[in-house]
């Protein structure tokens, strides 16, 4: 059997993962850089046991970069402050680089958006779709 495109000639398509950071959950999409669209992924809970889940997200869906939403005009010193050590965390556990995408406003898009798709239990899923928003802005504009 013949391939019309030999292995070593496949493009090298790297995943990156979309975060929405909460104190109480945290929000995760993934794009591939070459398709260039956002997906809602999943939200996990924002435990002592978050940043092994992350881990294994990463390594299974084969993480390249993460996009870290976060507020840039903001009087909220205290959350901006959890967002960078939350992203130091990760790029010193997981080795893969951290990025920032403006995020106001994303929750409040995300449940419009979740309403309009006639989407029940909004609480469940709106953490995953403005992680999505965040990624597909940073995608838009990189």
């Amino acid at each position: 059997m013949n391939k019309s495109i030999d292995q070593s000639d496949m493009a090298e398509v790297s995943h990156i993962l979309g975060v929405d950071f909460g104190k109480s959950k945290i929000g995760l999409a993934i794009a591939d850089s070459e398709t260039k669209m956002a997906f809602a992924y999943d939200t996990i809970k924002n435990d002592g046991e978050f940043l092994q889940k992350l881990k294994e997200i990463i390594k299974k869906e084969d993480i390249k970069m993460i996009v870290l939403g976060m507020t840039k005009h903001t009087n909220d010193k205290q959350s901006e402050q959890e967002k960078m050590d939350f992203a130091k965390k990760i790029e010193k556990e997981s080795g893969i680089s951290v990025m920032f995408q403006e995020e106001m406003f994303t929750t409040k898009m995300a449940q419009a958006n979740i309403k309009m798709r006639g989407g029940r239990d909004i609480a469940k899923t709106d953490d995953q779709e403005a992680a999505r928003i965040i990624l597909q802005s940073w995608l838009d504009t990189n």
